[in-house]
C-alpha cells in the first residue's frame, strides 16, 4: 500500500513530487508524459522521486485534459424483440476481437447493447464518453443503423459492421472473395450443381456480395450459376431448414450447397439428415463467418471465416481515422476445412 491508499493519509500530488525532485510542478509533468524537452538526467530524478513518494500520473485525467477519454464505445445491435442472449453469436466473436484491438491500441471499451428506440445512444464522442464508436450487429433493425448513420453525419469518429448502408463508414469481410473460395472448393470435390442460398434482395449487403462472388466463380469454372434460393423462416437456422425442404420437394438438381451464413448451414444440415441425404457424399455444404459451433456439427461445418483479429483492428482504426483517412476496409476471409466438404 502506497502512502497516498492508506486510510486517513493525504493524496500525494504532483506538488510533493516536485518538492522531493527539487523541480517545478510543470516539469514533473513533463518528465513524466514523456516531453523530449526534459533532460534524461531530470526525467530520472522525478521518476525516484514519484517512486519514493508512490505517485502515479492519473492516466484518464491527463487525455481529458488533452482533449481524449482513452476509451472506444462499441454498441451491438439487436433485434427489438430479443434480448442480447439471441443475438448472432457471429457479432460476439467480432465483439470479443473489437475489444482486444482496442485494448493493444491503449484504450478502454465501453460497451453497450441496444435494440429498442428509447435505449438508442450514439453521440458518446460529442460528450466526451469515448474517442471512436464503433457499430456492429444485425442489419435488420433499420431504426437503429438509421439512428447511428446520422449519428455519424453529425459527429464522425464511428465505424460500421453490418450496416445496411453503403454510403457509410464501413469495415466488411472481402464477400466476393469468400464466394470465390466456396465454389472453387466445392468444385475441386466435384461438384457441379452447386446452388447459394440466401437472400441477395435482403439488408445484409453481404449476402448480395457472397453471391456475386457465387457468380463470378462458377461462370470461371465453366458452370452454369443459378439463381439465389431464398427461404422463408423466424429465424437464419429455420431459414436453412426450409431451404432444403424447397430444393429437395422442388425437384431441383444439387450436389454443392453454398449458405450466406453459418446459421443457415447449420439448419440445412439437420434437415439434410432427416431426410437421408448424406454430407459430403451426396452434397458438399459450406457455410460463411466462422461459428466456432460449426465444428461440433455432424458434420462438422466447412466455412469462410474472416480474420476477426484484423476486422477489430481495422474497426478500431477507421473509428479512430481522421476525415480525410477512411478508404473502404475489406478484411480478409480464408477457408476453415472441416468435414462437410469430400
Amino acid at each position: 500500500m502506497t502512502n497516498s491508499d492508506k486510510p486517513g493519509m493525504r493524496r500525494v500530488t504532483s506538488i510533493d513530487v516536485a518538492e522531493r525532485a527539487g523541480v517545478s510542478q510543470s516539469t514533473v509533468s513533463r518528465a513524466l508524459s514523456g516531453s523530449e524537452t526534459i533532460t534524461e538526467a531530470t526525467r530520472r530524478r522525478v521518476q525516484l522521486a514519484a517512486d519514493e513518494l508512490g505517485y502515479h500520473v492519473n492516466a484518464r485525467a491527463a487525455g481529458l485534459r488533452r482533449g481524449e477519454t482513452g476509451t472506444i464505445a462499441i454498441v451491438v445491435i439487436g433485434r427489438e424483440s430479443q434480448g442480447p442472449a439471441a443475438i448472432n453469436p457471429f457479432y460476439y466473436s467480432l465483439l470479443g476481437s473489437t475489444c482486444a484491438a482496442a485494448a493493444e491500441r491503449g484504450y478502454e471499451a465501453l460497451v453497450s447493447f441496444q435494440a429498442k428506440p428509447e435505449e438508442f445512444f450514439g453521440h458518446y464522442v460529442a460528450r466526451r464518453q469515448a474517442d471512436g464508436v464503433v457499430i456492429i450487429g444485425t442489419a435488420t433493425n433499420e431504426a437503429a443503423w438509421t439512428y447511428f448513420r446520422t449519428c455519424a453525419d453529425k459527429s464522425g469518429k464511428m465505424a460500421f459492421w453490418g450496416s445496411p448502408f453503403d454510403d457509410s463508414l464501413w469495415v466488411r469481410s472481402d464477400n466476393r472473395d469468400g464466394g470465390r473460395l466456396a465454389v472453387e472448393r466445392l468444385v475441386r470435390s466435384g461438384a457441379k450443381q452447386v446452388v447459394f442460398v440466401g437472400d441477395t434482395a435482403s439488408s445484409q449487403r453481404q449476402f448480395r456480395e457472397r453471391y456475386e462472388g457465387y457468380r463470378s466463380a462458377m461462370e470461371a469454372a465453366g458452370l452454369a450459376p443459378a439463381d439465389a434460393v431464398v427461404s422463408e423462416g423466424e429465424d437464419r437456422v429455420s431459414q436453412g431448414r426450409n431451404a432444403i425442404v424447397q430444393l429437395v420437394e422442388g425437384g431441383a438438381g444439387f450436389d454443392g450447397l453454398f449458405f450466406a451464413c453459418d446459421a443457415m448451414a447449420l439448419g440445412a444440415l439437420e434437415e439434410l439428415a432427416s431426410r437421408g441425404i448424406s454430407v459430403p457424399k451426396d452434397v458438399g455444404v459450406i457455410g460463411f463467418d466462422g461459428l466456432g459451433s460449426g465444428e461440433f456439427s455432424a458434420p462438422p461445418l466447412t466455412t469462410v471465416e474472416p480474420d476477426f483479429a484484423q476486422a477489430g483492428m481495422l474497426l478500431i482504426d477507421t473509428a479512430l481515422a481522421a476525415e480525410h483517412d477512411r478508404p473502404e476496409r475489406r478484411v480478409a476471409v480464408h477457408l476453415v476445412e472441416r468435414a462437410s466438404v469430400r
